[in-house]
């Protein structure tokens, strides 16, 4: 029994038992008492719902979590990444990195194949029981069919490139993958707002009115330049609000899902697009773009000394050595590590949304409105207004709402 055996199993169990842990001890937090911050938003109906809200899809969660330990130890014990490598190789053909294009083709299939009874529960059962879902069966399918050929058109050459450098370039071919994905996380940024955005959502310039003459008086007052200010159709998919800010440059863009147009009102909706200008100004994308490129380096660098490891590949009971099986079984032994590099990140995130909180009561000035729009989206996503302390280390990208209502409440003061 080699040492990658017991690291990459132990990895698996440690991870499922954690987030097991984690799961209980979040059910365990919820308080049945509404938080006092919250009695003038949520009636005793709707907090009763937010916490089955959150108790059904913790069982879900146990439920896939299980599902995915299950699959991960078969494929490992039955060979059967061996079983599909001997199938490519079968096919013949002469170059070997369309034979791992094949290889991690098949494997994104028979995920596919076995996760979308799942998400179909997922849509039409949990999240139609809480009436968020707004999505036809139709347009399920067509998002699946639209991702796989993204796939096929931007992932296929990217996966093609990685293959082919590692394959010729021994020595760097590490930092010449670094270079390329570095480069790509900048380039697609336009190339998302332009044609990927839009093959699943419809984008309507947001309307002559009250709410766009106080963003544009905003945005020059901080001097945000942005190119496209946006409502876009969430609700073709789901009741959940929410807003994002895209782009690099001079192809800066502001969508606002039309779910939060209806939810909030003019005020509450200038400060939610505050804290979004708050994370430009405040460098948050820039930091994040070089953290994740120093991060995503140091990666294939370890990546580089591992490939074609006789011993890694004995875990995975496998005839033969490959490039392209090197990536997927290094991406498992490297696990502890991303989880590390995960609970940083976050804690990054976190700090940000305290930051980029604090931008938007300092410059919209208007913290009363920040704060009625943090519990409108509590309320009308059903969030949990008690998380366990060890999920939100863990797991939270934002701190919870509690938190920065008190973070707010300061400024205030």
């Amino acid at each position: 029994m080699s040492i990658f055996f017991i690291i990459i199993i132990g990895i698996l169990l440690f991870e499922y038992v954690l987030n097991c842990m984690v799961s209980y001890l979040n059910l365990g937090a919820l308080d049945p008492k509404l938080p006092e911050e919250f009695i003038k938003t949520f009636d005793e109906e709707k907090y009763i719902k937010t916490q089955e809200y959150t108790k059904v899809n913790t069982k879900y969660s146990f439920l896939t979590s299980t599902l995915s330990l299950v699959i991960s130890l078969s494929f490992i014990f039955g060979g059967i990444y061996n079983e599909i490598d001997l199938y490519v190789r079968s096919i013949g053909f002469n170059d070997i990195i369309i034979t791992g294009l094949c290889f991690f083709g098949i494997l994104t299939i028979i995920s596919d194949i076995l996760t979308i009874p799942f998400s179909l529960y997922k849509t039409f059962v949990i999240e139609e029981r809480f009436g968020f879902n707004k999505m036809k069966l139709s347009t399920f399918f067509i998002d699946k069919i639209k991702g796989y050929l993204l796939m096929i058109l931007m992932g296929g050459p990217l996966l093609y490139s990685i293959l082919y450098f590692f394959e010729n370039f021994t020595e760097y071919g590490w930092l010449y993958v670094w270079i390329l994905l570095v480069s790509f996380s900048i380039i697609i940024q336009p190339i998302f707002n332009i044609f990927i955005a839009p093959l699943f959502n419809k984008f309507t310039p947001l309307e002559e009115g009250p709410l766009l003459d106080k963003i544009k008086a905003y945005l020059a007052k901080v001097n945000f330049p942005v190119k496209k200010l946006e409502v876009m159709d969430g609700s073709k998919r789901s009741s959940h609000s929410n807003a994002y800010f895209s782009g690099i440059g001079s192809n800066k863009r502001i969508a606002l899902f039309d779910t939060l147009v209806e939810q909030m009102d003019d005020d509450e909706i200038v400060s939610i697009i505050a804290h979004e200008v708050g994370h430009y100004k405040l460098k948050h994308i820039y930091t994040g773009i070089l953290l994740s490129a120093i991060q995503s380096g140091v990666m294939f660098y370890i990546m580089s000394l591992f490939l074609l490891n006789e011993n890694l590949f004995s875990v995975f009971k496998m005839d033969n050595l490959s490039i392209y099986a090197s990536l997927l079984f290094f991406s498992m032994l490297y696990a502890p590590i991303s989880m590390i590099l995960g609970v940083f990140f976050s804690a990054i995130s976190r700090r940000n949304e305290f930051s980029a909180d604090a931008y938007s009561v300092e410059t919209a000035k208007m913290p009363n409105s920040m704060i009625s729009s943090l519990k409108k989206l509590s309320k009308e996503n059903l969030s949990n207004l008690t998380p366990h302390w060890l999920n939100v280390f863990l797991n939270y990208s934002h701190p919870p709402v509690l938190d920065r209502l008190n973070a707010i409440r300061k400024l205030e003061k």
